[in-house]
């Protein structure tokens, strides 16, 4: 379809001439509803001229119906009464557009989500739903005015939070496209989760052979400034023109002058837990987070280093890069989009008292036993039992630690890497002592990807690891520190009791601890799982709800790492088809101040989520930036005396939508 080149003028004062067209979609409306009876009805309505069903009013037939009925002025306004406006909205406000007509002339009755699909036992009850939506939709159609989308240029650069393996693959596609990147990481090194790993499902490729050098990748890139070290605390700005401020965090190693030789490290007094290896070895007060850590520079903990001057002698730091009187710094950017990859947090099981963690020493989580089996972790791809530190001799995964968790304090999803990661690690294990024992507790085993059925099938026959269906109700610790298991196996529908040298609780993963403080920032939503929320699950899974700002990796939700770096790449194309534009489209859903009504208390402004009111001290009247407006309606509702206006969802429509809801109109024959 190709835009007309002839405008429909519509004012205030032309008379209302609708056209309502009802959906079948395919059965999921006709199978529940008369459509036929529907189309009827809506003639009926006041100002209606025109009614039609088709079975599909989203296919090319069924748009190209709308459109030649509006180039033929035989409408000026269009409902079209089908499926949620979610879904089709943009549609058929593009036909209008199309035909002519200003876009914002149409509404949209949803028939389908609020009347057949929750009502499909009961035709009747739906029916009368049917007819009360799309009666209110022409009330309110009646009322529409003709509104004009803003237009705003778009920085061609990007911020991208967070850089683990999602955000870097974002980053360099973008960089490689030429768009400037910032990507903002608040550890010492970029990498996240992945540089953790040994090895990775189903091919048993080494991670940090592949994460190594796309880390390298990106510190080489000259499009891409790296900010590790630091976090995003103040983001203003709309679409196309965002603010950013990042705070550098001090190292307190100047970055340009230290060499990275690590002469500083030995002889510090102070060790503490390392991080990297959640907490199975220790590292000294001044460190890198691990032996390929980009960049390559040193950083103090000043929250455990005692300031004893050691590493700053100059036999010690022969660059004399050591600085304690660093101090943070601010960095201010201006982006035309930001890419959410800020990843993931492994669920702690603490609270889970009927498995002993925290209380048995050899009750540890996958990713303590990703660690033991690394070939730089801290026994140097050796596992042993931290008790003893002897290699075990059995060793029993218990699967949905923290997932498929309908109780308190769990999480009712599925994490859809445990499975995987166990059996992986199962193997591993089996491949370096083939005489252990090693025993997976589960609930379902689910091998969804590819190549992953093979994977766990040849995990079981080839390797021979013991998969057992059930649940553990218990257990505890021997005099030996060896772990009893006490469970059922509900496949055999018998009680078990097993004893182990070690036991390992396939953790799931959650939202970041501090994603609601993100979340806060950027103004973008979550989901009931603590995850960002995408626009659309299907037809927009990389998007938000805020224009210009997309989400990549796990930050969306649990992934397997093909599935996180899909996303990026999905997310890097987004924001860069929208920084190729040059400029973007801002919907005209803005909140209006009417000067002569405006008291100038400033009620609006303290309420808005958006910052989007200033205050005008020279007239004394609120003033809305229309590009950081996005229609909420708060301002409107709160204001004392009717001095905000939001367009599209005026009073007068809004009160007509209720008039009509609650009072059948008259039957006026087409409006006649």
């Amino acid at each position: 379809m190709t835009e007309s080149e002839k405008k429909i003028k519509v004012t205030r004062k032309t008379r209302p001439k609708i056209g309502v067209y009802v959906c079948h979609c395919g059965i999921n409306i006709a199978g529940v509803v008369d459509v036929y009876a529907l189309k009827d009805y809506a003639l009926s309505l006041p100002d209606v001229v025109l009614a039609r069903e088709y079975k599909f009013m989203c296919s090319d037939n069924g748009q190209n119906t709308i459109k030649e009925d509006i180039e033929a002025g035989l409408i000026n306004r269009v409902v079209v009464a089908a499926c949620s406006p979610r879904m089709h909205e943009p549609t058929f406000r593009l036909v209008c557009k199309e035909a002519g007509l200003n876009q914002f002339l149409f509404e949209m009755a949803n028939i389908r989500e609020h009347a057949t699909w929750v009502n499909m036992n009961d035709s009747e009850g739906a029916y009368i739903i049917a007819q009360d939506h799309i009666r209110m939709a022409v009330a309110k159609a009646r009322m529409l005015l003709p509104l004009e989308v803003q237009k705003v240029s778009v920085e061609p650069s990007c911020l991208i939070i967070g850089a683990g393996i999602a955000g870097m693959n974002s980053a360099i596609d973008l960089a490689k496209e030429g768009y400037k990147v910032y990507l903002v990481e608040r550890t010492p090194t970029i990498g996240g989760h992945m540089a953790q790993l040994d090895k990775t499902f189903p091919t048993m490729d080494c991670s940090a052979c592949i994460i190594t050098p796309r880390m390298v990748d990106v510190a080489r890139e000259k499009n891409i400034e790296l900010l590790t070290y630091s976090e995003v605390v103040d983001v203003a700005g709309y679409v196309g023109n965002f603010e950013v401020t990042i705070m550098k965090k001090p190292h307190y190693v100047d970055q340009e002058a230290c060499t990275g030789c690590g002469a500083c490290v030995e002889p510090c007094p102070v060790s503490v837990g390392n991080e990297f290896e959640l907490g199975l070895a220790p590292r000294k007060a001044i460190y890198i987070p691990f032996p390929q850590a980009v960049p390559g520079e040193y950083t103090i903990d000043m929250e455990n280093c005692i300031q004893c001057g050691i590493c700053a002698r100059p036999d010690v730091c022969e660059p004399d890069a050591i600085r304690y009187d660093d101090k943070p710094e601010y960095l201010k950017v201006k982006v035309g989009t930001i890419i959410i990859a800020t990843g993931w947090d492994p669920y702690d099981p603490t609270p889970l008292k009927q498995y002993g963690y925290g209380r048995y020493p050899n009750v540890i989580t996958a990713f303590q036993m990703e660690r033991l089996l690394s070939s730089y972790g801290p026994v140097l791809g050796k596992p042993v039992r931290p008790s003893d530190l002897k290699a075990p001799h059995s060793i029993a995964f218990l699967q949905c630690v923290g997932s498929r968790n309908f109780r308190e304090g769990g999480n009712k999803y599925c994490s859809r890497v445990c499975c995987m990661y166990a059996t992986k690690q199962a193997r591993q294990y089996k491949e370096k002592h083939p005489e252990s024992d090693v025993y997976i507790f589960y609930m379902d085993i689910r091998a969804f990807g590819r190549g992953y059925e093979e994977f766990y099938e040849s995990a079981a026959e080839n390797y021979g690891i013991n998969y057992i269906r059930g649940r553990i109700a218990e257990v505890w610790e021997d005099k030996e520190h060896n772990i009893v298991i006490r469970a059922e196996d509900t496949l055999m529908q018998t009680p078990i009791e097993l004893t182990v040298d070690m036991f390992v609780l396939s953790v799931g993963l959650e939202a970041m601890a501090d994603a609601d403080k993100v979340a806060s920032l950027l103004s973008v939503q979550r989901s009931e799982d603590g995850f960002f929320m995408e626009a659309h699950p299907k037809l927009r899974p990389v998007d938000t709800l805020t224009e210009g700002i997309f989400i990549a990796g796990v930050a969306q939700g649990p992934k397997d790492i093909p599935d996180a770096v899909a996303q990026a790449k999905g997310a890097a194309s987004s924001a860069s088809a929208l920084m190729a534009q040059g400029e973007v489209e801002i919907e005209p859903y803005y909140s209006v101040v009417l000067d002569h009504l405006c008291s100038g208390c400033r009620t609006c402004q303290s309420l808005c989520p958006f910052s989007a009111i200033d205050f005008d001290e020279f007239k004394k009247i609120a003033v809305v930036n229309s590009a950081l407006c996005k229609g909420c309606g708060t301002c409107v509702s709160a204001c004392p005396s009717g001095a905000m206006v939001q367009n599209h969802f005026t009073d007068i429509q809004l009160n007509s939508i209720i008039n009509f809801a609650v009072k059948q109109p008259p039957i006026e024959n087409g409006g006649k």
